[in-house]
């Protein structure tokens, strides 16, 4: 290639990767396949390394993807937080050792740890206690995520010993199981799917609202120590070993050895890492002594001591024999590819959904088009793209129908929503998949009737609704294909025994738009029972935390429609629980109706001890002032919220107020 060329495709490159990493790091939703953005990279850093002259230190391989977020406040790092340089092979891997070798020496030992598919962070202790939280950013400024990162269950908020300075960095990362429940739940919401775990784990820490974090059942690993006082560490595995102490999640899953038994290592990683219930995308091999690891030092973007071995990208090509729709328990229509059988990623694929209107509109998805797919975070099968050369002449855009293919009733979108619906309720397909989910184990829980069962059940006529599950008769179900009398006694007392559940498993069974598992529980501790709750006004319903005014207005209209208030009698006259226990007394809910909004340090109790005490009796605590605001409770050194809450004459009280209130 002439200087001329090269330097007009590496302006070329740098522009593209910029524009791919800020879609990847700052707005969670990458536009490649990390596989086909690592080709891009290693293209760049190899035109830089042939024409030295056309190098930049803004080049996009000298620095770190992401940038800090303006909606938090920013934190700077005190140490910087650099990426790593990646090798693809054998031999990139002996060339990784063979620099290091000739620095510190050949007799180097090594950790081999699962590369983690999540969102960097480094946090921060003072005397064990959990001081601050941050992304990685562009590894100097990253954003304060403290609040969030506090509500993943795994990170301890306090140290077993009082450490006087420790910073630890790690990975927090959306299991597998959970991605895949979140991105069912966002589909049947009409809302847009995430594109794999990483970035879900990522759309979910970078949340301004903590409680979306909490719900999100995020997990993390952390793997470094940054900074710490008064502790000697001599290797990474005594690090590993502390940390473990300490109380840090450390992933188990590491090897050491010389370099070739790393290699070696690396090949068992190749059916392990669909096995494990988190997202990897390579590993890291890691020089064992920490003084070699100072010696070795690291350029401007990566340690000198650290690669990243990315697997190979596991594709596949295929083709879309057909194009269905199905129907969800909300109506929503799904489109789904029906494709040539092929082997991905450990299973056989023969379906891959296409989410929406806009995905297929986006990919340009047609019948008969040749494409490549993989499994998004080792799970759902995803096409990435049609291969535009085998695309026959008679393929046509796919246009979702107008109408249900379940029921023939008109389909919608609304404006706000990626999804088309279904507008009857009694859809059949609507009541079988609402019929699967209240019998599911996060619901009803009725062991044995899967959906087979419910089929028949249905096409017999002894089914059309929840409620008429527990009018079923053993004589009826003996009757039922592949069902004996054994069989059908056990489903008879699975039925009954399900009518015991506590009453936040039936709000969840009810299949109530946006009220899930969590939202359930909340609303059975708040109102005890089905029938104070089927009462509960909007505006009763925005105060309690984590029902916003979306869930809230849902739920009001679920308890307004005749069928529901029908089907909910029909469940209490068969036995089904109605009822609760009040976790919270109605009386003492005293901060009912108000907002407060919290600023400067308390002198005893910490931010979020005040927090829980405020939404325990009914209160609401945001975290910005506005004319809306009932109280500004006040600590030492407060920021700009105390000068609003002046300019608007909100009442500030300090903690000794707020204890009075509550009558202590």
């Amino acid at each position: 290639m002439e200087p001329k060329q090269a330097k007009s495709r590496i302006q070329a490159l740098r522009e593209q990767i910029a524009v791919l990493n800020d879609a990847y790091y700052n707005e969670d939703k990458p536009l490649l396949p990390d596989s086909e953005y690592d080709i891009l990279v290693r293209e760049l850093i190899a035109l830089e390394k042939e024409f030295p002259q056309f190098k930049s230190k803004s080049s996009p391989t000298e620095k770190v993807g992401g940038r800090a977020d303006n909606r938090f406040a920013e934190v700077k790092h005190k140490i910087q937080l650099l990426s790593l340089a990646n090798g693809f092979n054998d031999n990139e891997i002996r060339e990784f050792h063979n620099r290091a070798a000739k620095i510190v020496g050949n007799s180097l030992q090594y950790v081999l740890e699962p590369k983690i598919d999540g969102l960097t962070i480094a946090i921060t202790y003072i005397n064990g206690l959990l001081d601050i939280a941050a992304t990685r950013g562009d590894g100097i400024v990253g954003e304060n995520v403290t609040a969030n990162v506090m509500k993943v269950k795994s990170i301890p908020q306090k140290l077993p010993k009082p450490i006087p300075y420790l910073q630890v960095r790690g990975e927090v990362y959306m299991p597998k199981a959970a991605f895949a429940e979140l991105n069912a739940a966002r589909e049947e919401a009409g809302e847009a799917p995430f594109a794999n775990p990483r970035n879900a784990a990522a759309g979910s820490l970078r949340q301004l609202d903590a409680t979306i974090t909490a719900s999100r059942k995020l997990d993390a690993f952390i793997y470094d120590i940054l900074v710490v006082d008064g502790v000697n560490l001599k290797t990474h595995l005594a690090a590993l070993s502390f940390l473990s102490e300490m109380g840090f999640p450390v992933n188990p899953l590491y090897k050491t050895g010389n370099i070739e038994e790393i290699i070696q290592g690396i090949d068992d990683w190749q059916d392990l890492r669909h096995q494990i219930d988190y997202d990897i995308d390579g590993l890291v091999i890691k020089v064992n002594d920490l003084a070699a690891r100072r010696e070795l030092s690291n350029t401007a973007k990566a340690p000198r001591w650290a690669l990243a071995y990315k697997f190979p990208a596991e594709q596949a090509q295929t083709k879309v024999k057909a194009i269905s729709v199905g129907v969800g328990r909300t109506g929503v229509l799904t489109p789904l590819a029906v494709l040539e059988p092929v082997w991905v990623s450990g299973s056989t694929i023969s379906k891959a959904t296409l989410h929406n209107e806009d995905i297929v509109k986006e990919k340009d998805i047609r019948i008969g088009d040749t494409v490549v797919i993989h499994k998004a975070g080792d799970v759902i099968p995803e096409i990435i793209k049609y291969i535009p050369q085998l695309r026959p002449q008679t393929a046509e855009p796919f246009q979702m129908p107008s109408h249900c293919p379940e029921c023939g009733s008109k389909a919608v979108r609304l404006p706000e929503e990626a999804a088309w619906r279904c507008t009857n309720s009694s859809c059949p397909a609507q009541i079988r998949e609402g019929i699967f989910h209240f019998v599911s184990r996060t619901a009803m829980d009725i062991d044995g009737m899967g959906p087979a069962i419910i089929n028949q059940l249905i096409e017999n006529g002894l089914i059309k609704n929840v409620a008429d599950i527990y009018y079923l008769e053993q004589a009826e179900l003996e009757k039922l294909e592949r069902m004996g009398k054994k069989s059908a006694q056990n489903l008879v007392g699975a039925i009954a025994e399900s009518k015991k559940k506590p009453l936040s498993n039936l709000l969840n069974a009810l299949g109530i738009r946006f009220v899930g598992e969590k939202a359930g529980k909340i609303l059975a501790q708040r109102f005890g029972s089905i029938t104070d709750l089927q009462k509960a006004s909007l505006e009763k319903l925005v105060v309690i935390p984590e029902i916003g005014e979306k869930i809230a207005a849902s739920i009001v209209a679920y308890f307004n429609e005749p069928h529901n208030i029908e089907l909910i009698q029909k469940l209490a006259e068969a036995g089904v629980n109605m009822e609760g226990s009040h976790e919270i007394n109605q009386t003492e809910q005293i901060f009912s109706g108000l907002t407060f909004v919290l600023t400067g340090t308390l002198p005893t109790l910490s931010r979020d001890e005040a927090k829980a005490i405020i939404e325990a009796r009914g209160g609401k605590v945001s975290g910005s002032v506005s004319k809306k605001t009932s109280y500004l409770l006040l600590g030492e050194d407060p920021g700009s919220k105390y000068d609003k809450a002046v300019e608007l004459a909100i009442e500030i009280i300090d903690e000794a107020k707020l204890k009075e209130l509550i009558g202590e």
